[in-house]
């Protein structure tokens, strides 16, 4: 009896007795089994000694299945890898490598190379390993099928006629509430919502029903359904939200409501008549995934403070623009959680109304068939004596009209728009009808928004990859980019999550002066830069830098702008300059707890500060003014009362609250001395500690750790990278200062 890998006989040999061979191929059978497989199974060797052993025999190398690309299952179909029982590993212009039990499958080499047009490169994988892995990275339709293996023959679709192409496509509701479609349809949304998509689409073709789910803003098929089980599919999930089975010739919205694991989770469903069949596209609301708070949106804090001060408007119109799918109604959501209080009367309109906000707001739902248009819940909204408005959408000129009308007579309005960007707003407006003056009088600011993938933490590494040429003059030299692996955790995609990138317009004298007169957008952007305004794509630079996402997503999401951008490119907001000291001005100086400022509350963390730091008398001070310290550090409270002490020792302090801000500041201040903690947001301590390391500029700039971890590897490390002293938290006032004087003592013996 033959094996399907024989070619493992002459290398197995001399590591099982004879006899044990002869009883596996007893054991097979008529049908060849694999080899490698039986012998795992019955323990007579390892996975470790059998792909040893082939190795050294054959020369091949073993595959490395970490090094698996991303998103290499799109270039190769599943069937086909499938079929041969191999993992494609990684693809190139000219070469695809793969991972196989069984190297000498001549039909699998072939059948690689001519449907992917590329010399196949083979590696050795135990099947076992492979299996595993194709599990992972290709979704398993064997639940699929086992799920639709009872359905009855009835229900297969008759060939489609020229005349009614949808007329034979429908199900009965007797068939729809067949068990295993009902099953069905509860695997593919419980699988959705715990696959955290946003969206599953339900798309019928000549080949089955495809089913894709859009999980952080890209479409990933999951599975492919026979057309026979597809109607009755379309038919159960019609049948959910409230719609109509037998009307398959109008496109047709509604609601359904479903629970997973306890939680509730409410679903739009929207359906859209197609050559081939209806399209379904279901969008799930998970109140509970989705946490309303400004913070939660990813921006930077220089974002988040622009925005609250536009809340702090107590009337004036708020603008939120993007395209479909870019957050606004989360952005909205959150904006009224920042006003929400006992004296505030909010009101929404709404179509749909997504999420319930709960107590103290009001949400109203468009009814058009019933008249309940925009326009007429917003003529209503106001006889009801509301504080803030929310309106889903601007889509008219009556709804604009009756919405700056309202900004105008002491209400706050938030809305939505669909503009590329914040300045187009304004032309948008008046391409709708509205009159330039009305618009400068009523526009507080327009808040323009886009989501980019988040790079999965588990698996990002440092990129090595080329940088787009027209992205070269907008990326600091020595900058640390990450790229995407793909790892278990983000589903092999090298992503997890979402954030904002936004650009905030907030209105000034000079951006009034303009709308009013009719200024293009252009006048308008230009007017709104020079009041601080960053762009979508600085926005995106900025996440990028600091190791939160990848350079392929921010070009996949933004434009690159064709004008020069300032570098270095500012990380976060600007220091006041009360806070920021260059280096050669004299600090500020800070009055003491005794002269009326609130004494600062330090807890046990915050073990810095000892009893001779009261006294501050002058003979004490180390530091001139002339010598300027970075200080880092992302805790605000630790921060102040460190800035304090550091002034009081007679240093220039600069401070800096994450690693992207830091940059900015080395090269604004060229500092004598950086004080780094390494738990930072954003982009780490070790990160900018390699980053001043790379730079002529700051390669011999003293840098001081400080760090909660006092283990000996983090202290070796931090070394290693270049450090000049390391400090564990919490430490006493006399340990700062005595270390700094001794590391710039050092430096200063040196000749540096």
């Amino acid at each position: 009896m033959r094996f399907t890998d024989d070619w493992l006989v002459p290398i197995i040999e001399k590591l099982i007795p004879e006899a044990a061979l002869d009883e596996l191929r007893q054991l097979e059978g008529s049908a060849p089994g694999s080899l490698w497989t039986s012998l795992v199974q019955k323990r007579l060797l390892s996975d470790d000694q059998i792909i040893k052993a082939a190795a050294g025999r054959f020369r091949f190398p073993i595959a490395d299945l970490s090094t698996m690309d991303a998103g290499i299952k799109d270039s190769v179909p599943e069937q086909l890898v499938r079929r041969f029982n191999v993992l494609p590993l990684r693809i190139t212009d000219s070469y695809l490598e793969i991972a196989t039990s069984n190297p000498f499958d001549i039909d699998a080499e072939k059948g690689l190379a001519f449907a992917t047009g590329r010399e196949v490169r083979i590696s050795l994988c135990p099947p076992a390993k492979i299996q595993e892995k194709l599990d992972e990275v290709y979704r398993s339709v064997s639940a699929v099928n086992q799920l639709l293996g009872n359905m009855d023959a009835s229900l297969d679709v008759k060939q489609l006629d020229d005349e009614d192409p949808l007329g034979d496509l429908g199900a009965s509701a007797d068939e729809a509430s067949q068990r295993p479609v009902v099953r069905l349809v509860d695997l593919m949304l419980s699988d959705g919502i715990l696959s955290r998509a946003s969206d599953i689409h339900i798309e019928p073709g000549e080949a089955g029903v495809a089913v894709r789910y859009r999980i952080d803003g890209v479409l990933r098929q999951v599975m492919n359904i026979p057309r026979s089980a597809g109607a009755p599919l379309i038919s159960r999930i019609k049948i959910m939200s409230g719609l109509d089975i037998a009307d398959r010739l109008r496109p047709q919205d509604g609601r359904a409501r479903v629970a997973v694991n306890g939680s509730p989770v409410d679903l739009r469903v929207s359906t859209l008549p197609a050559s081939l069949g209806e399209k379904v596209v279901i969008r799930i609301l998970n109140a509970k995934a989705t946490v309303l708070s400004l913070e939660s949106l990813g921006m930077s804090q220089e974002e988040r403070d622009q925005i609250v001060k536009l809340l702090n408007n107590k009337e004036g119109i708020i603008l939120v623009t993007g395209p479909t799918g870019s957050g606004k109604t989360t952005t909205l959501y959150s904006c009224l959680r920042m006003v929400q209080s006992e004296g505030v009367n909010i009101v929404t309109v709404e179509d749909p109304v997504e999420y319930r906000m709960g107590k103290g707001i009001v949400q109203v739902q468009v009814h058009e068939k019933a008249g309940l248009t925009f326009a007429a819940a917003l003529r209503s909204i106001l006889r009801q004596d509301p504080d803030v408005v929310l309106v889903g959408e601007i889509r008219d000129r009556e709804t604009a009209q009756i919405a700056v009308q309202a900004s105008l007579t002491g209400h706050l309005v938030l809305s939505t728009l669909h503009t590329n960007d914040a300045p187009n707003a304004v032309t948008r407006l008046v391409d709708m009808g509205m009159e330039s003056y009305k618009i400068a009088s009523a526009l507080r600011g327009v808040i323009a928004q886009r989501l980019m993938r988040r790079i999965c933490p588990t698996c990002r590494e440092p990129g090595d990859t080329q940088i787009p040429e027209r992205l070269l003059k907008f990326i600091p030299h020595g900058a640390t980019l990450y790229r995407a692996v793909g790892c278990p955790d983000c589903a092999m995609t090298g992503y997890r999550g979402r954030f904002s990138v936004v650009e905030v317009l907030a209105m000034n004298q000079e951006l009034e002066r303009r709308i009013g007169a009719g200024a293009t957008a252009d006048r308008i952007a230009e007017a709104a830069r020079a009041n601080g305004m960053l762009s979508l794509f600085e926005s995106g630079l900025r996440h990028v830098l600091s190791g939160e996402t990848s350079v392929e997503e921010l070009l996949r999401v933004v434009e690159v702008p064709q004008v020069e951008i300032p570098l270095p490119l500012p990380v976060s907001r600007p220091t006041p300059a009360p806070t920021a000291v260059s280096a050669g001005s004299v600090a500020p100086p800070r009055p003491s707890p005794t002269a009326g400022a609130p004494p600062v509350d330090l807890t046990n963390a915050f073990e810095l500060l000892d009893e001779n730091l009261e006294a501050g008398p002058t003979d004490r001070k180390r530091g001139t003014p002339s010598t300027c310290v970075l200080l880092v550090e992302d805790e605000d409270q630790l921060r102040r009362v460190m800035k304090d002490l550091l002034e009081r020792e007679g240093y220039a302090v600069a401070e800096a609250r994450d690693g992207a801000e830091a940059m900015d500041r080395v090269d604004q201040h060229a500092p004598d001395i950086v004080l780094l903690d390494l738990n930072l947001p954003g982009m780490d301590g070790y990160s900018v500690l390699t980053w001043l390391r790379s730079r002529e500029a700051s390669k011999k700039t003293p840098v001081v750790v400080l760090t909660a971890k006092g283990d000996e590897d983090n202290e070796v490390r931090v070394f290693e990278l270049g450090a000049d002293d390391f400090l564990t938290k919490p430490f006493r006032a006399k340990a700062l200062s005595a270390r700094i004087e001794a590391v710039l003592g050092r430096r200063k013996g040196f000749g540096d």
